[in-house]
């Protein structure tokens, strides 16, 4: 099945949010997401809760600080504006932007 405009949308927030740590941070991290928790890079849309995990796996609690590079980058790639809420984790701003996109009716 294709990606969604969504999805595709994630991906290269995802992407953008992982160089800011530069290229060959953001390549082992992919192979790391890969090779020991199965998810490839363009699965990662559609596996978010694992993705979350992995990045969790990875860096502990630094996860939350790329968690909150990727969503700040969808938001701004949608042309949302990002405001933090207390209560949200990494899934709730997903969830939220792609509301967001459905009402607009752009997917």
């Amino acid at each position: 099945m294709p990606p969604t405009s969504f999805e595709k949308i994630l991906l290269v927030a995802v992407e953008e949010a992982l160089s800011s740590l530069g290229d060959s941070p953001k390549q082992a991290i992919f192979f790391h997401l890969e090779n020991s928790f199965k998810i490839r890079k363009t699965k990662i849309p559609t596996n978010l809760t694992e993705f979350a995990k992995a990045l969790e796996g990875i860096f502990g609690p630094g996860a939350s600080y790329l968690e909150k590079l990727v969503v700040k980058r969808l938001y701004e790639n949608l042309g949302l504006e990002f405001e933090e809420e207390e209560t949200w984790n990494f899934l709730n701003y997903v969830d939220d932007a792609k509301k967001h996109l459905n009402t607009m009716g752009d997917i």
